[in-house]
């Protein structure tokens, strides 16, 4: 058998695999870790897909709970095998908050991204300029002028990683009308940001639509990005990004009611066209 997706999927498809495998076999977390002498912690972060597992690992696991299907067993040691290369993000482990770490693996797996933004523009589609107005910002503190380096410095390197990669996803993303007037970093720098939105629109990298002033939408679920994978191969995910909260929910609810408030937003937006017409209007306005 042979694996096209990378170690964040296979990570996830190789948790809720193993997960499966030990209610399958009628067997409580505390019941398999006192069986393989291992600490109820270690399963418990293994099944929640928060750290990898050998495949030695995943082999005693299967054969305690019976798992004897020869084609089974090669895949999910293969996934293991996946979930443990190494990636570029792979340095950032310590040094971004966990989410935010499971976000930029996932994004880079991605076949779709799903913007919501009330506030600002996504990272992926951030100038180098905006990017640092806007860490100045949210980094409290600037003291420690190596810490916004590096995050602007990630940042960038997840757009070179994300969209210039033979396969980018398809991005959609939604803009409340208010993240275009806010002049983060001044006049110029927000200027220089929309037209480069307009520039990725045009290309065809992008699809950008504008929530109006006018609309009446209310969206209590704040701004979020839903994460889709191609072919299936793993489940539909929603990453949340706010001051004091970054969560990755998979939750299959979580993830619909999500995906039904960005289907909203996008109804009632502006089409791409129009909102390109706004955006050019506005960057004008600034010149």
């Amino acid at each position: 058998m042979t694996i096209t997706y990378g170690p964040t999927v296979g990570r996830r498809k190789l948790r809720s695999a193993i997960r499966r495998a030990r209610e399958a076999a009628g067997l409580t977390q505390e019941q398999v870790a006192s069986a393989m002498d291992w600490s109820l912690s270690k399963l418990i972060r293994i099944e929640a897909g928060y750290v990898s597992i050998s495949t030695n690992d995943v082999k005693a696991l299967l054969s305690h709970y019976q798992v004897s299907d020869p084609e089974q067993v090669t895949e999910l040691v293969q996934l293991s095998r996946v979930s443990r290369q190494r990636t570029w993000w792979s340095q950032y482990r310590d040094s971004v908050p966990p989410a935010y770490y499971s976000y930029i693996g996932l994004e880079a797996e991605a076949s779709e991204l799903y913007f919501y933004q009330s506030v600002g523009v996504p990272g992926l589609l951030q100038t180098e300029a905006y990017a640092q107005a806007v860490l100045q910002t949210v980094i409290p503190k600037l003291e420690a002028p190596a810490e916004g380096q590096a995050s602007l410095a990630l940042r960038m390197r997840r757009q070179r990683e994300v969209l210039d990669r033979a396969d980018p996803p398809n991005i959609v993303v939604v803009l409340d009308e208010a993240a275009l007037h806010r002049q983060t970093g001044g006049r110029a720098v927000i200027r220089e940001q929309l037209l480069h939105l307009v520039s990725l629109a045009d290309s065809g990298q992008i699809t950008v639509q504008v929530l109006p002033f006018t609309s009446t939408v209310y969206t209590p679920l704040g701004q979020f990005v839903v994460v889709r994978f191609a072919g299936g191969e793993d489940a539909d995910v929603v990453y949340l990004e706010s001051t004091g909260l970054e969560d990755v929910l998979d939750h299959p609810e979580a993830v619909s009611a999500h995906l039904r408030t960005f289907a909203g937003l996008r109804e009632a937006a502006l089409t791409p066209a129009e909102s390109l017409s706004r955006i050019s209007a506005i960057a004008a306005d600034l010149g």
